[in-house]
């Protein structure tokens, strides 16, 4: 039995923050090979979630997150610049997720 998948090539029900993609997968979507992608992780830059045998599983933001490593890095950020600039661009978005709902408690 086939499931629907949408365009990203992953079934509809999967969370963005779900781990489900292998290494190979990742590494063939980004065009760069394993050992970079266990490299970003051993130096903390993304967070693969890991299956019961412990292989490493990429969700749909890990790699969202890879592709704006490889835009970094190919603009010369160094690997310490890039996991900053994730951290301080994820701490936006929480901050203005918080903004947001303190607006519609406001009535704004």
């Amino acid at each position: 039995m086939s499931r629907r998948h949408d365009a990203t090539g992953s079934p509809p029900e999967l969370h963005a923050d779900q781990p489900f993609y292998t290494i190979g997968q990742v590494a063939e979507l980004l065009g760069i090979q394993p050992a970079a992608l266990r490299r970003l992780d051993e130096l903390d830059v993304v967070s693969p979630g890991r299956s019961s045998g412990g292989q490493r599983r990429y969700s749909l933001n890990e790699l969202a997150s890879l592709r704006e490593v490889l835009e970094l890095t190919g603009e010369g950020v160094t690997l310490p610049g890039v996991r900053h600039v994730l951290h301080l661009r994820r701490r936006v978005a929480l901050l203005e997720a918080e903004l947001a709902e303190a607006r519609l408690r406001l009535g704004e």
